[in-house]
């Protein structure tokens, strides 16, 4: 088995409604379960906003990775993840849109780095197969 480069560690209590911490002290949120899921709207953020700013900076990073190797420039490149929360029978599920800005790229260079940050970015690798995430490349 292979050993991990870095293992972020944190815990959670209360579940939606409660508080995360991370072992380092570095996060140390409350959360709030969003009014659209019958929750109060509280200030706290919630599971969907993590995944979606982790997933984000993920994926920018990929990109800075793929963009390196095809010797273009992504650096003042964007990434907004949409993750939204939709009822699978009894479960739940996730799905996921990433749309990305590059300056200063055509398009097809810029779908190109896309389409290989997602083969790389540890985010999109975890979730193939499991969630569905369109990628759109904005102008």
């Amino acid at each position: 088995m292979p050993k991990n480069i870095y293992t972020a560690q944190a815990t959670a209590k209360g579940g939606r409604a409660g508080h995360i911490i991370s072992s380092d002290d570095r996060l140390d949120l409350p959360l709030s379960v969003p009014a659209e899921m019958g929750g109060d709207g509280g200030s706290g953020t919630n599971p969907e906003q993590l995944f979606a700013a982790g997933y984000a900076a993920c994926f920018q990073g990929a990109m800075g990775v793929v963009g390196r190797r095809m010797k273009v420039d992504t650096e003042a490149s964007e990434v907004t993840a949409q993750v939204g929360l939709q009822k699978a029978g009894l479960a739940f599920k996730l799905d996921v849109e990433l749309r990305v800005k590059i300056p200063g790229l055509d398009r097809a260079t810029a779908e190109e780095v896309v389409k290989a940050a997602h083969t790389v970015c540890p985010y999109s690798v975890a979730t193939q197969g499991n969630v569905d995430v369109r990628l759109v490349v904005l102008d």
